[in-house]
């Protein structure tokens, strides 16, 4: 078993064993099982989900950091949401005014902030989770 902790500025959202847990890095997906190596990572917004049980459930992530440690996986991050909790009209309007962001940066000849990207990504994420596109 696994200790999933999930943590946001404002609250401690999980806490709790489970059998796997799967995470958006930086690099890529990154599955998580009992003894898995020591790990530490950034996080990329997108969906996490893990699974205790045979059940599975997903959460949208955005940016922040994993630490995988003696069968203790910690999730730092900015917002973590679950299907039920996303406002659909509002990651909606996140994801227009990321586009829009990035739009303007590529008539202006500039380069894509991360920010921008970052904010697209997650709102992506929530809408994906939340079953609308």
């Amino acid at each position: 078993m696994l200790k999933l902790e999930i943590v946001t500025p404002e609250r401690k959202v999980l806490d709790e064993s489970v059998d796997s847990v799967t995470i958006p890095t930086a690099s890529g997906e990154a599955g998580i099982l009992p003894n898995h190596a020591p790990l530490i990572s950034a996080l990329k917004p997108g969906i996490l989900s893990y699974s205790n049980k045979g059940m599975t459930e997903r959460l949208a992530v955005s940016g922040g950091f994993v630490e995988v440690s003696s069968n203790k996986v910690s999730v730092l991050t900015d917002t973590a949401e679950t299907a039920s909790e996303i406002d659909t009209d509002a990651a909606r309007g996140e994801r227009e005014a990321a586009e829009k962001s990035l739009a303007a940066h590529a008539m202006a000849a500039l380069e894509e902030t991360e920010g921008d990207r970052e904010r697209l990504e997650a709102a992506n994420a929530k809408l994906q989770l939340a079953g609308s596109k």
